[in-house]
């Protein structure tokens, strides 16, 4: 009898905990997809020492899966460029040739040039006050002490101007280039005491921002990036472009 009061009492009562099925709510491939995508980005691809070959096999074992949807996962890497499959030798992480990363790096300052100045004109107090943090953290010589660290604060950097731009397609475009540019980003770091005058490209930037001048932002910003270009060009050799070819 208890048993029908309860039963006849829940079926109307609202449940604590509400599941969807694991289909609906979780997709194995899009899971790996993530972690390998997160890899890649975290990878110093433009280090010559860097192995670029994943090993399915390996990776599968890594995550404790079947290689099925780690090959799926890979294939969808491919379609964004990210990876290359190379019949009979494997799958490698794409690095661009020096030629390409010149072209990627002189896209992406066109891209974040008009973001700073759309920044310059519609930012919030709030997002130029993130950007001033941002810099004041590594100023009076605390970029050059703490390279790995700034390196990545450098990033967050340039991704706050493009957010502040507020142009979903140009930050679309921009996110397509972004593994490329965070991989040369973190190698030039450490080079030619790039981090010093990195912070002070940083404070003229957020300067022109908080002034209100977008032809000013605009063009600091250029000049920056372009310096990226201007040290690459003058400073790396080559690359094979892609490890498999």
């Amino acid at each position: 009898m208890w048993y029908a009061t309860y039963m006849a009492e829940t079926a109307t009562a609202p449940n604590a905990v509400t599941l969807e099925p694991v289909g609906r709510t979780f997709s194995l491939t899009d899971h790996v997809y993530g972690e390998l995508r997160q890899a890649i980005l975290d990878a110093r691809i433009y280090d010559e020492a860097t192995d670029l070959r994943l090993d399915e096999r390996s990776l599968a074992g890594q995550l404790g899966i079947s290689r099925t949807p780690v090959r799926e996962a890979v294939a969808r890497l491919a379609q964004e460029g990210l990876v290359e499959v190379v019949p009979r030798k494997g799958v490698f992480i794409v690095r661009k040739t020096r030629d390409e990363i010149l072209e990627t790096i002189t896209v992406w300052a066109a891209l974040e040039s008009m973001a700073a100045r759309r920044a310059a004109e519609i930012a919030s107090d709030r997002e130029v006050a993130a950007l001033e943090r941002l810099v004041a953290d590594y100023e009076a010589g605390d970029a050059r002490a703490r390279v790995e660290e700034y390196a990545e604060a450098n990033i967050r950097f340039h991704q706050a101007i493009l957010e502040a731009g507020r142009c979903a397609m140009l930050k679309d475009i921009a996110d397509g280039l972004f593994v490329h540019v965070r991989a040369v980003r973190s190698r030039a770091m450490h080079e030619a005491d790039r981090a010093v005058r990195s912070v002070a490209d940083h404070r003229g930037i957020v300067e022109a921002i908080a002034a209100r001048d977008p032809d000013l932002a605009g063009a600091r910003v250029l000049r920056h990036t372009m310096g990226l270009h201007d040290h690459v060009r003058a400073h790396w050799d080559d690359f094979s472009g892609r490890q498999g070819g």
